[in-house]
Order: C-alpha cells, then sequence, then structure tokens
C-alpha cells in the first residue's frame, strides 16, 4: 500500500483560443505542483471547446504536441499528470476520438482512455448536445497503475453508468477519474450527487475536474470541482472560476471503509425480472 499522496484537480474555462489555453493549464498545473500536489488533474477537452471544423482540422494523436507538453511538465515537476482529454484524431477523418491520457513522473505515456459514453440530449430550456455528431465512441474500460495506485479512468457523461465504476472497481482501482465538461444547467442538480454517489458505491476516491463558466455564447459548463473521499465526503472543492482544489489521498483510507462496509464481499448473482 503507497504513502498518503496530495493530489489536485483543474478547474477552467476553455475557448477556441489554444494558445490561451494551454497557458491556463500549464499555469495552473505549475501552481498544483507548488503546494506539493504529486498527482494533478484536467478536465475535459481543455485544448479546445469551439467549432466542429476547427476541432477536425487541429485533431492531434498520441503523439501530438498536446500529449507532449504534459510528458514534459509532468517530467519537469516530477509529478503524475491526468491529462483531462483532447481530440484524437481517427480513421474516418471526419470525427475523432474524446481521449484522455496520463503521463509518469518520468515523462513517460502511461495510458490513455477514449470515452464511452457520448452525450446526446436536448432538455428543453438547457442543454441541447450532440457529441455523436462529432466524437467516436470508445468501447474499452481502462485502468492504469501509478506510483501512487490503481486509478480508474472515465470521462464526463460515463458519471451516469455506475456499471462502469464497477467494472474499474473490480479491476482494481483505488481512485477515479472523472475529466468534465458538465454542463451549468444538469450540473446545479446532478454534479455533486452523482459523484459523491460514485465514490460510495465503490468505495474510492473520486478526482474531478470540470470546465466552468462560458465557453461561448452557447455553452456554459457547472464547475465545483471536487474530489470526494471513499466514505462519500468532499474533502476538496475549487472556488468560483478559474483554479484549483486540493486533497490528501491516502488508500489506507479506501482499505478501511472497505472492511468497515465490505459491501464489494456481498454482492451477489441475481437473475432478470421476467426469467425462469
Amino acid at each position: 500500500m503507497t504513502a498518503p499522496f496530495l493530489a489536485a484537480v483543474v478547474q477552467m474555462t476553455t475557448t477556441a483560443d489554444r494558445g490561451a489555453n494551454r497557458a491556463t493549464a500549464e499555469r495552473l498545473i505549475r501552481q498544483a505542483a507548488s503546494h506539493g500536489a504529486a498527482v494533478v488533474a484536467l478536465p475535459e477537452m481543455w485544448p479546445f471547446i469551439g467549432n466542429r471544423e476547427d476541432q477536425l482540422a487541429n485533431a492531434e494523436s498520441t503523439g501530438g504536441p498536446t500529449v507532449a507538453l504534459l510528458r514534459g511538465l509532468g517530467a519537469e515537476l516530477g509529478i503524475t499528470l491526468f491529462g483531462g482529454t483532447f481530440a484524437e484524431r481517427a480513421e474516418s477523418g471526419d470525427k475523432v476520438y474524446n481521449t484522455g491520457f496520463v503521463t509518469g513522473p518520468s515523462g513517460d505515456l502511461l495510458a490513455s482512455y477514449r470515452k464511452i459514453h457520448l452525450f446526446d440530449i436536448d432538455v428543453p430550456g438547457g442543454a441541447q448536445l450532440t457529441e455523436s455528431a462529432d466524437f467516436i465512441p470508445g468501447s474499452r474500460a481502462v485502468t492504469v497503475d501509478t506510483v501512487h495506485g490503481r486509478f480508474g479512468m472515465s470521462t464526463c457523461y460515463d458519471l451516469r453508468f455506475p456499471a462502469l465504476y464497477q467494472c474499474l472497481r473490480d479491476a482494481g482501482a483505488e481512485f477515479m477519474l472523472v475529466p468534465s465538461a458538465f454542463t451549468a444547467h444538469t450540473g446545479k442538480d446532478h454534479w455533486e450527487v452523482l459523484l459523491r454517489a460514485r465514490a460510495i458505491e465503490q468505495q474510492v476516491y473520486v478526482l474531478a475536474p470540470d470546465q466552468t463558466g462560458w465557453h461561448n455564447k452557447g455553452r456554459q459548463s457547472h464547475g465545483h470541482s471536487m474530489i470526494v473521499d471513499p466514505w462519500g465526503l468532499v474533502v476538496g472543492r475549487a472556488s468560483d472560476g478559474e483554479g484549483i482544489a486540493l486533497a490528501t489521498l491516502d488508500p489506507a483510507r479506501v482499505a478501511r471503509v472497505r472492511t468497515q462496509l465490505p459491501c464489494g464481499d456481498h454482492a451477489r448473482p441475481f437473475s432478470k425480472p421476467g426469467s425462469s
């Protein structure tokens, strides 16, 4: 079991200005590291939120400049860096993957994850997004081993599908990553509730860096980035606007909660309604 460590989630307001987005991300990563954070996590689609044509034209591979930037920063600062997500180029050419990745303190690329569940929704008076028009869904759950323990990877809308998190726990995850650009309309009622529910159900730490504020005149994110402990307590929360939230994560607390309330050992098989 590894020692406790300080983790940070980054909250920012991404726009179509790629240079400004990169400068903000780097500034906040450095700020987190200056406080002693050994793990830093960025939000969903932090390099760019804008029009479809620009997104397609500037899609990258995991060998591109976005991953290279964070590999270099992680190595310079000696931290494990969960790089939010970016638009990964796909073979089809007319859509992209929403891809997250992880770099180690030596700058090595440890893992990548393509968002599985795509947000296609039209809420009257609220969110209107059709991610499937721009993105290809992933199909593989991913855990990654770091010097601090095993993390399960997910992205934003994945949060509404608890079976994914059960799969990640079954694969040994003690920490879950949820980089997001959660809409303001749904976030005000659902964001914290869902994050705490996933932490309680799977008895894990949940790290949830979120976008915040207006990205353009038609899209607003909820913010309220947070870190939740295995008992469901919010142990770190970002303030309004861009910034970071910090919390100490203790793998021994995961073990204690799972011992005190061993629901993982109590799960039983059952048949579906109507089956014999």
